[in-house]
């Protein structure tokens, strides 16, 4: 499958140290063609693009602030990393605003070669500070996709320090879409997260299906993440201050050995 889609599917989260934690939810998400979104509004009167509706998509809720298009500034950051690309589709799976609301923890952009192969993958994580920073994968001088990892430069959570790596499996969206992240210390294996789902045709009767299935999604999101926060905290999860966000707004990711 190419361009825009829906994925219905899971969300899970699992924390193995010092205390045993679980969190799983059922929600859908959108895998955005950068260059659809126009016609994309055109299609649905459920949704629209940068412009208030029942769904919608803003630019601003992504990328650096800068005011340039998403597509300029994912181009400019794979070039910052050296990373071939030469203009092909750049789409970005994420959940929708809904009625003007939203918070996504992590929306990934996958940048295509206009021979279609993967040129690299970039993880946009945001906290609920306002705060965002990116992990840049270069995909394009490996096939498949093998696992990657990097260090954590960004504060996420209040339970869990800096001084730790991540571990990304990504399937690149089709059929199906998987991310699997392993987060790990000194130590082992802290915490297992991962987003799952299937493919749906981006239209009316599948929006329609989404809100259905998942009212208020993005609001239980946000409600979900202090309701956790307040369960660690009872459990005696210790709680780390938050640092500085990092003075660079990228990391590198290299591939696993």
């Amino acid at each position: 499958m190419s361009g825009s889609q829906l994925y219905f599917g899971n969300v899970m989260h699992r924390r193995l140290r010092p205390r045993v934690h679980r969190l799983r939810y059922r929600m859908f998400w959108a895998l955005f063609d950068l260059d659809e979104l126009p016609e994309l509004a055109r299609k649905s009167f459920l949704f629209s693009y940068n412009r208030f509706n029942v769904l919608s998509f803003h630019n601003e809720d992504h990328g650096d602030g800068s005011g340039l298009t998403l597509r300029r500034q994912i181009a400019n950051t794979l070039a910052e990393h050296g990373i071939d690309f030469d203009g092909g589709a750049i789409r970005l799976i994420c959940m929708p605003r809904l009625m003007g609301y939203v918070f996504n923890p992590i929306s990934i952009y996958f940048c295509h070669l206009r021979d279609g192969r993967l040129s690299a993958i970039v993880y946009e994580v945001h906290n609920t500070f306002g705060e965002r920073h990116s992990y840049v994968f270069d995909a394009s001088r490996v096939t498949p996709t093998p696992s990657h990892q990097c260090d954590k430069r960004f504060h996420v959570s209040p339970f869990m320090g800096m001084g730790m790596g991540y571990e990304f499996r990504t399937l690149v969206p089709g059929e199906r879409f998987l991310i699997a992240i392993r987060g790990f210390d000194a130590t082992d294996t802290l915490i297992h997260a991962s987003m799952a789902g299937v493919a749906r045709p981006f239209n009316a009767t599948n929006l329609l299906r989404g809100l259905m299935l998942y009212p208020l999604l993005p609001f239980k999101v946000t409600a979900a993440i202090h309701w956790h926060a307040l369960r660690l905290w009872l459990k005696g999860i210790r709680v780390h201050r938050k640092p500085p966000p990092p003075r660079q707004s990228t990391t590198p990711v290299r591939a696993s050995s």
